[in-house]
């Protein structure tokens, strides 16, 4: 719940972002279609997520239950609401750029341009997320024997045999530069006016040296 309630703090910081730009006259751009593009980015995100964690992560299992790809309950047992477990960035990534040519041909908006809008306020979504990351205990670091390491309880549960000891808190650190670092170097040199796809490259060098970091 935690990790999906990020997903809604995330989309509203972005469009507050794109918000402040509009009225600052930054982007061609009104709230409506903005608004409009939201709707469209978090069908997109969570499609593509969906469905890149299902083919990218588990397809043995999913192949031959494709239903729960889709449908949040479980039938083994009775009828159960469990929610849908398990997201891919690759295929959220995926949806959304898929959907955003869509939108960007329907309005007949530079997608290049809209590229580089998004790239500058995007970063700052994803450190939320990372924080859903920490809160659920998931996609933790190394063993570790620095001061703030810490131990990750349901560790046990997601992998099986992972010892429960003190481990770098990996979330928090790309929460830093893939979300606060990252988002203040792209909004800073977004301010001024830049080359078509300038905000977006950088966007995505430094997106890539942070993560593999």
């Amino acid at each position: 719940r935690y990790y999906s309630l990020m997903y809604l703090v995330a989309f509203a910081v972005v469009y507050l972002l794109f918000a402040y730009r509009i009225k600052h006259k930054e982007i061609t751009l009104t709230k409506e279609t903005l608004q409009d593009y939201l709707v469209w980015a978090m069908i997109g995100l969570i499609v593509g997520a969906r469905f890149g964690y299902a083919l990218f992560y588990n397809f043995n299992y999913y192949s031959s239950h494709l239903l729960e790809i889709i449908l949040p309950f479980d039938f083994s047992n009775g009828f159960r609401f469990v929610g849908l477990s398990g997201m891919s960035y690759h295929g959220g990534l995926i949806g959304v750029v898929l959907v955003t040519l869509y939108f960007c041909h329907k309005h007949n908006i530079n997608w290049l341009q809209f590229g580089d809008w998004i790239c500058a306020a995007a970063p700052l979504g994803y450190m939320f997320g990372r924080f859903g990351n920490f809160i659920n205990g998931e996609l933790f670091g190394r063993v570790s024997d620095v001061p703030w390491a810490m131990v990750f309880p349901s560790a046990k549960y997601l992998h099986p045999g992972v010892e429960p000891a003190p481990r770098h808190p990996s979330q928090l650190y790309e929460a830093a530069l893939e979300g606060l670092v990252l988002f203040l170097v792209l909004w800073l040199y977004s301010r001024k006016p830049r080359p078509t796809m300038a905000v977006s490259g950088l966007f995505l060098i430094l997106y890539g040296l942070f993560r593999f970091a």
